[in-house]
């Protein structure tokens, strides 16, 4: 796999390259901003440091962003913040909200209808995490760029 390049060479695999932030008010449009704030994130981050960033890779970040501000939007009474960082090797998403709950995993049920977000998130991330702040909780899903073996060994495989 190549390096992304900075002003002193290769940057370190996990190394942040860019992070941008941005907050969406919790209307009926804000799920979507978040998906086109994605997109636009991994296009622009991807022109500018030379990293390709494989459509699976917008598909997943866009499906994780949906879930997590989805939860947030139904769950959490204010302001969404939304963080996305991108190192040479994954595309991280974090969300903010107000609600101090932690979601759970709920136990497996094909009839149940919607709850299913967070096992979706968990089934195409590398990793998640769910920390209490002092106002709310902050969800961070970590999710691989590349197509190939890095991918099939983070537990996913490529399209």
């Amino acid at each position: 796999m190549g390096c992304a390049v900075d002003g002193d060479g290769c940057a370190a695999p996990e190394e942040h390259l860019i992070r941008v932030g941005f907050a969406l008010g919790g209307d009926d449009g804000c799920i979507a901003d978040a998906r086109q704030h994605a997109v636009a994130f991994l296009d622009q981050a991807g022109d500018d440091y030379g990293l390709p960033v494989p459509a699976r890779a917008k598909d997943l970040t866009q499906l994780v962003v949906s879930e997590l501000v989805t939860n947030a939007c139904k769950y959490a009474n204010g302001p969404v913040l939304v963080e996305f960082g991108l190192t040479v090797r994954a595309v991280e998403v974090v969300v903010w909200d107000s609600d101090p709950t932690l979601p759970a995993t709920q136990t497996a049920d094909p009839g149940r209808i919607g709850g299913h977000g967070l096992e979706i998130v968990e089934a195409v991330t590398e990793g998640l995490s769910i920390d209490r702040e002092a106002v709310g909780k902050r969800i961070t899903a970590r999710l691989v760029l590349a197509d190939g073996p890095e991918a099939v060994l983070a537990g996913r495989s490529p399209r």
